[in-house]
């Protein structure tokens, strides 16, 4: 394949935005895409509008199903994506979906999430006969941990995210010459170090403030061990929590551990990057995780981080950046590690810089570039295929 070739590539994924964890990556890929002059289309139901202002970007839009359940809204969205590449496959060098999100063959599948990794990690919390809401979220990840399976195993490339879903890729009983790992990224200047902005945000001065960002619906998050570990260190360590507060228990349990004035709940937050540059440390104890964007976002603004080897994305921090925990349940390591980086000022600026210094790897043109060098390596190979069927002679050959 020529230097000069333009590439068609298809993705396929429900969003392509920059405020949403698989769609950002979707999003700065289709960006790296178009700025090297390919042509890209998005098989998608939403797509970032600046995107579709593009001449070479192309959108199939896939509505999105009113049916009841989101079990059943991605298997509509599986078939009707399905449908279409199989119409129109002949037209793409090269063919990328995200898990399973399609009943078609790929050429590369970019897991952001293995449901039977997430069931067998020794911390899902739900059960099939506990009352209905437990029976659906069950049958909800055994169904798609058997989809993601045959989607895996019909992709000629896998791209975990991190070395621990490659882990658990693997685990389903697929060929490790197929995996190739390639993580996420981070915005550095977006997400950069600067002045406090305490006051904005309603928090206090003279304190050491965590951080710890989620969505506060889920258990796995583990927002309940940093409240708790948060009741075994100094006073003057608090925490400011950002994530949606509808309906959550925390508030209450931190006034039973009786740290509810220590604890920010600052409810959704905007503009995350303000609020980082106003903390101190990062905690991210999550008991399941992928890659987490924030936890990228956190090292740029050069905070230190606390989290757990079950946490995605926790592979590419070491000790001169952060503690790595290797169970989200000790909560007593967990309050000796917030101790030690409250503890000394030298210590935590020291673990800061070295945050910044390795986000500066991990920013989106260089995950971008590794997925473009994957696909003009399969389009080259895709050329040959069809050189073959066509009964031409391949350079090296008889």
């Amino acid at each position: 394949m020529s230097a000069e070739r333009r590439l068609r590539v298809l993705v396929v994924t429900h969003v392509v935005r920059e405020n949403d964890g698989q769609g950002r990556v979707n999003y700065e890929i289709a960006r790296a895409l178009l700025a090297a002059g390919h042509q890209v289309t998005l098989l998608a139901s939403m797509v970032a509008p600046e995107l579709l202002a593009h001449p070479a970007l192309r959108h199939v839009e896939i509505p999105v199903s009113r049916v009841p359940s989101r079990l059943l809204q991605y298997q509509l969205f599986a078939l009707r994506t399905g449908a279409w590449i199989r119409a129109h496959r002949e037209e793409y060098d090269v063919v990328h979906v995200n898990g399973f999100i399609s009943w078609a063959r790929a050429d590369v599948n970019a897991v952001h999430f293995v449901h039977d990794g997430w069931y067998r990690c020794g911390f899902y919390p739900y059960r099939f006969f506990d009352g209905w809401y437990g029976a659906y979220q069950v049958i909800y990840t055994r169904v798609n941990a058997w989809c993601e399976r045959w989607a895996f195993r019909r992709s000629r490339v896998i791209v975990p995210v991190s070395h621990k879903v490659g882990e658990e890729v693997r685990a389903l009983g697929l060929d490790a010459s197929a995996l190739r790992v390639i993580h996420n990224g981070v915005d550095t200047d977006q997400f950069a170090p600067g002045p406090s902005e305490r006051e904005r945000f309603g928090l206090p001065r003279d304190v050491f403030m965590l951080l710890f960002a989620g969505d506060l619906r889920l258990s796995r998050k583990n927002l309940d061990a940093v409240l708790r570990a948060l009741a075994l260190t100094p006073p003057h360590v608090h925490v400011a929590v950002a994530g949606g507060l509808r309906n959550s228990t925390y508030p209450a349990l931190a006034r039973e551990l009786g740290v509810a004035d220590r604890v920010h709940f600052l409810d959704f937050v905007t503009d995350m990057p303000a609020l980082m540059r106003s903390t101190d440390a990062f905690v991210f104890p999550s008991r399941y995780e992928a890659m987490s964007l924030v936890l990228l976002e956190a090292l740029s603004v050069g905070l230190p981080v606390i989290t757990v080897a079950t946490a995605g994305g926790s592979e590419v921090i070491d000790s001169r950046c952060g503690v790595v925990l290797d169970s989200p349940e000790d909560t007593p390591g967990l309050a000796r590690a917030i101790e030690r980086v409250a503890g000394n000022a030298q210590y935590a600026r020291e673990m800061g810089q070295a945050a910044r210094e390795l986000a500066r790897t991990l920013t989106w043109p260089t995950m971008a570039e590794r997925y473009l060098s994957l696909y003009e390596e399969l389009a080259r190979g895709n050329d040959a295929v069809r050189l073959e069927l066509a009964g031409e002679v391949l350079p090296g050959r008889s």
